[in-house]
């Protein structure tokens, strides 16, 4: 049983863990099922308060699939979420990235 199997098998018994949700986001978009990857991130960032990392990945599952629209506007909500925790490299990391996408569409 391959590492996404097992995640979702554990999500078949607990289906709001963060941890599993999150760790399933990151194996599916290391393994370029992107569409299937935002579905997990977003139910991720549903349930759970992230200080900004997941909205990094999140936007790039948008950007591998041509939504830079969609990439810029999760970045943006990864900068609210990076300043409410005090993350100021994120914050310049995730502008830095708003950008360069705008220059794309």
């Amino acid at each position: 049983m391959d590492r996404i199997e097992q995640l979702k098998k554990a999500l078949e018994k607990d289906p709001n863990n963060p941890l599993g949700l999150y760790g399933l986001a990151l194996e599916l978009y290391k393994q370029g099922l992107y569409e299937d990857a935002i579905v997990y991130f977003k139910k991720y960032l549903s349930l759970y308060e992230d200080q900004g990392a997941a909205y990094r990945t999140l936007a790039q599952c948008y950007i591998n699939i041509g939504d830079i629209e969609q990439a810029i506007e999760t970045y943006e909500r990864g900068i609210e979420k990076a300043r409410k925790y005090n993350h100021p490299t994120i914050v310049e990391e995730f502008k830095q990235e708003i950008e360069r996408l705008k220059t794309m569409i």
